[in-house]
């Protein structure tokens, strides 16, 4: 199973005119809910005179936690069309944000959702593409002693180490690729006295399948 996922590489925006009603589309790379709220409500504050702030964002690996709003536009016409394109370019951990000035014009159901769709995809299509991969934690402690044969493999393999300590008994947090977290796992575990396991799980045979 793979473990790359794709998000946007950077801010884009957009602007779409429709029947005279202006549509402004923002897009932008967001790691968790509060971030993605953070960009909403800068909008909002910005473009408090427009007609309508509407936005959508998904977010996971998965794209399975995700949330849209209409802002006051008929039920599923901004935020469901905006949430499609994100999934139809195959993307995650994005907000993206449509302002509407209205120019007089009422749009109608279909006229909104191509409007809202098209704005989201263009800001979606300027930010362009990145490529990421689904990481896990691995908790190492071993004894001091052994630290050079545990550091050999963390170096040599560029690991990010995420927390530290060096005393007689040392813990190292690592953040790993996915898809070579159980190689990793044997390889530390396979150092004299080093103990792999996944963290907060203290006393824990390692999970590399050790004795």
């Amino acid at each position: 199973m793979s473990d790359i996922y794709y998000t946007v590489a950077s801010d884009g925006e957009s602007k779409v005119t429709e029947k005279m009603s202006r549509f402004l589309g923002f897009a932008h790379h967001v790691c968790d809910e509060t971030e993605a709220r953070e960009y909403i409500k800068l909008y909002q504050n910005e473009y408090h005179d427009s007609r309508h702030v509407c936005w959508a964002y998904a977010l996971g690996p998965k794209g399975d936690v995700w949330q849209l709003n209409d802002n006051g536009e008929p039920s599923g016409t901004a935020g469901k069309p905006m949430l499609g394109q994100i999934r139809s370019l195959g993307l995650t951990d994005v907000v993206v944000v449509a302002v509407r000035y209205f120019g007089g014009i009422k749009l109608g159901t279909p006229g909104l959702i191509a409007a809202y769709r098209e704005t989201a995809r263009q800001a979606l299509e300027d930010a362009g593409t990145r490529e990421m991969y689904e990481t896990e934690r691995i908790e190492v402690v071993f004894p001091y002693m052994c630290a050079d044969g545990v550091m050999k493999i963390v170096k040599g393999e560029g690991l990010e180490v995420v927390e530290r300590e060096f005393d007689n008994v040392c813990r190292l947090l690592l953040e790993v690729r996915a898809s070579r977290a159980e190689e990793l796992r044997r390889r530390l575990a396979g150092v004299d006295g080093a103990e792999a396991r996944c963290p907060g799980q203290e006393g824990m045979q390692d999970v590399a399948g050790g004795a």
